[in-house]
């Protein structure tokens, strides 16, 4: 486990949508969503659940307040992820609530998550190109730090910005 976490990833899922990821240390992590249907959104401090499956084989789970669940194994070897995100109905049909920095709006997330329908969720499997793998070292409060914007994640991957 020590090698993965600090584990620091940018990916692209089969859809176009692109994430990036920190796994902070050993049961928290941070993340952006640069492209999709939540795109723009960023989250840190996300308790999650990480584990080793089998030699280079690793899974993330977590529950947000949104109430969407989210699966992710990571095969960095193979510079893939597959993941599943249960969306919430009421994430699927106003996905603009959850644009935010979610730290700043949890109240908001939870008072979502009662006023409006949470079923049938709207299920996404996909599988994932990991274009971007750096460790990072653990509990680097630089890597999630600001908010997701046009261009950030070739920044990242060109190393114009950097979190060493």
């Amino acid at each position: 486990m020590e090698q993965f976490i600090g584990s620091h990833f940018i990916y692209t899922y089969e859809n176009g949508w692109e994430y990036e990821f920190y796994i902070k240390n050993e049961n928290t992590v941070d993340y952006r969503i640069h492209s999709g249907m939540v795109g723009g959104r960023w989250v840190r401090d996300q308790h999650a659940n990480i584990v080793k499956l089998v030699e280079g084989v690793y899974k993330v789970t977590w529950t947000e307040p949104t109430g969407t669940d989210v699966a992710l194994d990571f095969m960095p070897e193979q510079k893939r992820i597959h993941g599943v995100i249960f969306f919430p109905k009421w994430v699927h049909e106003h996905p603009e609530i959850t644009v935010c920095f979610q730290n700043d709006h949890i109240a908001l997330m939870e008072e979502s998550r009662l006023k409006y329908e949470t079923y049938p969720k709207y299920v996404v499997p996909e599988f994932a190109d990991i274009t971007f793998a750096k460790n990072e070292g653990a509990n680097n409060e630089k890597v999630i730090s600001q908010a997701p914007y046009e261009g950030m994640t070739e920044d990242i991957r060109s190393g114009k910005l950097s979190y060493s």
